[in-house]
């Protein structure tokens, strides 16, 4: 098992000038994490055309400290493009070309998301699925040629749920793409962690931990901080082993499934960002070895 830190995981740190991109790679390391993943916001780029050279510098870094880079997220939009021009075509040569920047950083694996859903004439997720899923497909076997896999989270509200993403996995139907299990990122849609990890064990080809501090819809708003999900309860971030999401559980389900890949931390919580880094890191370790 590799362990590894999403660097959205330190995106409040880097906002706030106390750390830079390169500079959470040596922290990475200093906290005993085996890779790093890449995200394409905060990789200290002002324009996309600043991309392959931040990672370039960003690879470099990364074995200058002895460390691999476990995957790259990406934001994608494959129905509306996220500009919202509706141009597919465009969106999956940006995706495409995402791909690109996957193979300088040395990821063997690219994360994107499908969408957030048709606002006009909406219609439901099951009578999308045949249109993204050609999408999803044609950037898959884009991606294979570049020996990298592709996959996408549950993730978005719109393409979230353990069932929606598995309908998807089955639609596209190629050995070149997987899912990433987000077990804390269910409890969006308002599902189970346990049920939808379960759901998507054998999908998953990646693993983001999360927690979340969960509350009803009718307990008092947590204000700042909190967002609301699907159906009106409250979520905040929080350290791993902190929150409501059973992490244990969802790890032994994972374990039971055969998995024995790599583990990212993807925390966005209201904590400092480097004390719930470390922390998170220790109480992941432990219920890795206890599940």
């Amino acid at each position: 098992m590799k362990f590894s830190v999403s660097l959205y995981s330190f995106f409040s740190a880097i906002r706030s000038g106390g750390i830079t991109p390169l500079e959470c790679v040596a922290k990475a390391k200093e906290f005993g994490f085996d890779a790093i993943e890449a995200v394409d916001f905060v990789m200290g780029c002002s324009s996309p055309d600043e991309m392959p050279e931040a990672a370039k510098r960003l690879r470099e870094e990364a074995d200058k400290q002895g460390l691999s880079i476990s995957s790259f997220a990406v934001g994608a939009d494959l129905l509306n493009g996220l500009d919202g021009s509706g141009d597919k075509k465009a969106e999956i040569e940006r995706v495409k070309h995402m791909v690109d920047i996957a193979e300088i950083l040395g990821a063997p694996r690219m994360r994107h998301d499908i969408t957030m859903g048709q606002k006009d004439s909406p219609k439901s997720y099951a009578a999308l699925v045949p249109e993204l899923a050609e999408a999803v497909r044609e950037i898959t076997e884009y991606a294979a040629g570049e020996g990298i896999v592709t996959m996408t989270e549950n993730h978005g509200f719109f393409s979230q749920d353990s069932e929606r993403v598995e309908l998807l996995y089955n639609t596209v139907n190629h050995p070149n793409f997987g899912l990433l299990c987000d077990i804390g990122n269910f409890t969006c849609a308002d599902e189970n962690p346990a049920t939808a990890v379960a759901r998507v064990a054998p999908y998953t080809r990646y693993v983001h931990a999360k927690d979340f501090i969960i509350k009803s819809y009718y307990d008092n708003d947590p204000g700042e901080g909190a967002f609301q999900t699907r159906a009106g309860n409250y979520l905040r971030g929080t350290i791993i082993g902190h929150g409501n999401v059973p992490v244990k559980q969802c790890l032994s389900i994972l374990k039971r499934a055969g998995y024995d890949d790599t583990i990212a931390i993807e925390f966005e919580g209201m904590e400092p960002a480097l004390t719930a880094i470390r922390v998170g890191l220790a109480n992941l370790k432990k219920y890795w070895e206890e599940a």
